[in-house]
């Protein structure tokens, strides 16, 4: 078949098939995008262990119980800095009856740092009318290739409502994807 051509026509046929060649390597080896901004999901459980409020020191295992179920998003916008979306569904146990007490609602920005840590200071707006700011200290314990296993301390202020300021401290474990 080839011999039945004409030499241009050979020649242009050869020329097609290079620049076809040549464009599709250079299709493929162009720089993949840069890997930001990217989002990453999590879910966790958080438990409440000391509250500090009225100068009073109440402990989570006392009376009553409370846990927290936090999820949310990060938007990664740097090795270094993100932004932060939470929903914290709170259920408290108290005298044998168990009920979501509270919502929370956190915003806040994440400030990535080397070796896993990262410090997450969101706001805090409440269902029950109370609202402050809650500050953790995020950390990777175990990496896995579809997703991570973290811990963190948190801090939480809260504030308003009619009752006093109140300071709690608490341990988070989660994972993210």
């Amino acid at each position: 078949m080839f011999s039945e051509l004409r030499p241009a026509k050979s020649i242009r046929l050869v020329f097609l098939f290079l620049t076809f060649v040549l464009l599709l390597t250079c299709a493929y080896s162009q720089q993949t995008m840069p890997a930001y901004p990217r989002i990453v999901g999590y879910f966790s459980v958080y438990h409440p262990i000391e509250t500090l409020s009225n100068r009073n020191f109440t402990g989570n295992f006392g009376n009553a119980y409370t846990v927290s179920f936090p999820f949310g998003m990060h938007i990664l916008k740097s090795d270094h800095f993100g932004v932060s979306f939470e929903i914290s569904p709170c259920i408290r146990t108290e005298h044998n009856i168990s009920k979501v007490s509270s919502v929370a609602f956190n915003p806040g920005a994440l400030f990535r740092f080397t070796r896993g840590y990262t410090l997450v200071s969101r706001l805090a707006f409440e269902s029950s009318g109370r609202f402050g700011f809650t500050p953790a200290l995020i950390k990777i314990i175990k990496r896995g290739k579809d997703c991570n296993l973290f811990t963190a301390v948190a801090l939480p202020a809260r504030f308003g409502n009619n009752q006093a300021p109140s300071l709690s401290s608490g341990l988070q474990l989660g994972l993210t994807f």
